[in-house]
């Protein structure tokens, strides 16, 4: 490694809502540790879709947290490939149900905007499906360009759409 690249903390947010849900979100994880080792793991909660077409089934979610110094747009790019594995195939509908999504969150205090890949992730702040499960991960965290901890700003959303824990 080069002495420039430093580790930092790496957050992506799981979701499925075809096929096994749990077992998706359970190979994906699988994936990330194999490729960045050691995951800090969430709970896995069941979320009502948001943003997606109606009659849409409910996700899995859960949020994953790495350390790594690899550069984000590699991240990204494996990031596709896991999803590709795992069954997901992009028609191009917004928010279209699908076997696996998993989004980079945050690498660091790094901010990117590309076409490719806006980090921090431009609705993580806004999200319960991705506040909540970061919360299990470091509530006291805060993610880059926000002044307010993950935990705060879950306590400022509304109480809808539902984000419930899922048994495991």
């Amino acid at each position: 490694m080069n002495g420039s690249a430093q580790l930092r903390r790496v957050g992506f947010s799981l979701g499925s809502n075809l096929g096994d849900r749990l077992a998706t979100l359970e190979r994906a994880c699988d994936h990330l540790a194999d490729l960045f080792g050691a995951l800090r793991l969430s709970q896995v909660y069941e979320t009502e879709p948001v943003g997606c077409p109606p009659g849409s089934p409910a996700y899995l979610n859960a949020c994953v947290e790495v350390e790594t110094a690899m550069p984000a747009q590699e991240i990204l790019q494996l990031c596709l490939e896991i999803e590709k594995a795992l069954g997901r195939t992009r028609s191009g509908t917004y928010g279209e149900a699908r076997t696996c999504d998993i989004d980079l969150l945050y690498c660091g205090a790094e901010t990117v905007s590309t076409p490719q890949l806006t980090l921090p992730h431009p609705r993580a702040h806004e999200r319960a499906f991705v506040l909540r499960p970061l919360c299990d991960i470091d509530p006291a965290l805060v993610l880059p360009g926000q002044d307010k901890t993950v935990a705060e700003l879950l306590a400022a959303l509304p109480p809808a759409p539902a984000v419930k824990p899922f048994p495991l």
